[in-house]
């Protein structure tokens, strides 16, 4: 699949998916059934789900990572553009060979400037896994380079059971668990950039023009973002966030859910429609009488995320993608 000729799924097409009832600290969550999921509650902690700490391939999810590390690396406040990255005349060489292999892209061309916001519009809207290769040269001077702080900062956010082997998550052999998303995903969140971006429907690139965001759940109960997967390797993957208003706070819900079966036609429909419904589910067990008495002991804690300390600890060192 390439920007190019995109294909956007209609979660409403899909049926419901089947769910696995689960006790919990707040009371019976509707998990699904299929593949391996977990869910992180700010002020509550991460609710692990079938499978929370298996790891699995995770397809562009991967990519959440790669825009954290960027975004910490250079920084972009409210609004700014950022530096320019310049497309390199073999990266825009290496295109029609990418297209021919099914790679998740947008169109480059040797010259082009992209500015930083729109190199992560790019990579995080139609998932574009050349815009991964390029940031993380643009970023580190290599993908290796790259991977290994992405591994780094997986350590330092106690994402324990996560191998990254590439930024774009192409590699089957990039591998995590639904529980060490969830925990990026409460860190991404509070990126206050990333955020932004991943909660736009489209976006405007120079060189491939308007491009189109594959989580179309946006804009539905609350939900204002992440990042969708999918391959053959790893099927469906979904990382949702959504805002809601429990016990009179604002809280955040990130879900993921990832393994969803189907094929490349219906495996990230499939995906959306159980993220969405375990949001739904996660929704409904915070305003039950249960989520009155949790504490963040009764679940697993996630680490200190705040996008402040995230940054300084970090420092120092399809569809196929879609």
């Amino acid at each position: 699949m390439v920007t190019t000729a995109p294909w956007l799924p209609s979660p409403g097409t899909a049926q419901p998916s089947p769910v696995t009832p689960r006790p919990g600290p707040l009371g019976t969550i509707a998990w699904p059934a299929s593949g391996v999921s977990a869910a992180g509650i700010s002020g509550i902690g991460v609710l692990p789900g079938p499978g929370a700490s298996q790891p699995v391939p995770i397809a562009s999810v991967a990519k959440v990572m790669t825009a954290y590390i960027i975004l910490r690396d250079h920084p972009l406040g409210a609004g700014e553009p950022g530096p320019a990255i310049v497309v390199q005349p073999g990266e825009a060489a290496a295109y029609p060979a990418q297209r021919r292999n099914g790679d998740s892209l947008v169109p480059v061309a040797a010259g082009e400037q992209l500015t930083e916001r729109q190199a992560l519009e790019a990579l995080l809207l139609p998932s574009a896994d050349n815009v991964a290769w390029i940031l993380a040269r643009w970023d580190a001077g290599s993908q290796a380079a790259f991977t290994a702080q992405m591994n780094t900062t997986a350590r330092r956010l106690g994402m324990t059971d996560t191998h990254y082997t590439d930024p774009s998550g192409l590699s089957a052999s990039t591998t995590s668990t639904a529980a060490d998303q969830v925990r990026l995903g409460m860190a991404a969140m509070s990126e206050p950039a990333l955020a932004h971006i991943v909660a736009l429907r489209s976006a405007v690139i120079p060189v491939a023009g308007v491009v189109r965001n594959y989580n179309t759940l946006l804009g539905q109960d609350g939900i204002t973002g992440l990042k969708t997967g999918s391959d053959t390797a790893a099927g469906g993957c979904i990382l949702l966030a959504a805002r809601q208003q429990a016990r009179g706070r604002d809280t955040l819900i990130v879900a993921a859910t990832f393994g969803q079966p189907g094929t490349m036609a219906t495996m990230l429909p499939n995906a959306l429609q159980a993220g969405h419904q375990l949001v739904l589910a996660l929704d409904r067990a915070l305003a039950g009488p249960s989520a009155q008495h949790v504490s963040s002991k009764k679940a697993g804690k996630y680490p200190g995320t705040g996008h402040h300390r995230a940054r300084a600890t970090a420092k120092s060192a399809g569809l196929q993608g879609s």
